[in-house]
């Protein structure tokens, strides 16, 4: 989904709460990976691997000057003689320290082996995002999260377009106090190099 399509699709659903849910848990995500600067770790279950997530993350990762939101993706059947980008396994969650953020995308709930090493990542230190079906578990342990539970309005593959594009155009915070030259500048380059509104 282009972002055009994301455009139109906010504009369709002004007025509902998932413009602002997608935004506060996309503030939390790419907050979490900026100020840690830790990395970021994707994973989903067995039955569910997030690859377009992953590929919308680098996208913005790219375009918005933020490398830390391109994630590194865990995948439960990752081989060694995979490429190297897609050869990482579960035990690298259990390797998850303080400073890395893992975001766990679950349609229906991980099951118990990926819940442990979740735990495991969590008590060593790093920050949990669950994003998919309000699972219980899942859900307590994480730090923030985002339910897409079955019969919403919307499907979890299209929350996840809307996240991914929220989290590439966050804002980061400017310091307090008079602007430096190079901050105003910068906040020029953007609002001119900014694409045009949508025309009807």
């Amino acid at each position: 989904m282009d972002a055009v399509r994301v455009a139109l699709l906010r504009e369709v659903l002004a007025g509902t709460e998932w413009l602002g849910e997608t935004r506060r848990f996309a503030g939390a995500l790419r907050g979490s990976v900026v100020s840690h600067g830790g990395g970021l770790l994707l994973v989903g279950t067995p039955e569910y691997e997030p690859w377009h997530l992953a590929a919308h993350l680098v996208d913005e990762a790219a375009w918005s000057g933020t490398p830390e939101l391109a994630p590194t993706l865990v995948r439960h059947d990752a081989r060694p003689s995979d490429p190297a980008h897609l050869a990482v396994g579960p035990g690298r969650l259990t390797a998850a320290r303080r400073g890395e953020t893992l975001l766990v995308v679950s349609p229906e709930g991980p099951d118990a082996p990926l819940l442990e090493r979740v735990h495991d990542a969590r008590r060593a230190g790093a920050t949990v995002l669950a994003l998919g079906g309000d699972t219980g578990e899942l859900t307590a342990m994480a730090h923030e999260s985002l339910a897409v539970p079955d019969g919403a309005e919307l499907d979890l593959d299209t929350v996840q377009h809307l996240v991914s594009a929220a989290a590439g155009e966050n804002p980061v915070p400017t310091p307090r106090g008079r602007p430096r030259l190079r901050d105003r500048l910068s906040q020029l380059a953007e609002t001119l190099t900014a694409p045009p509104p949508a025309r009807w």
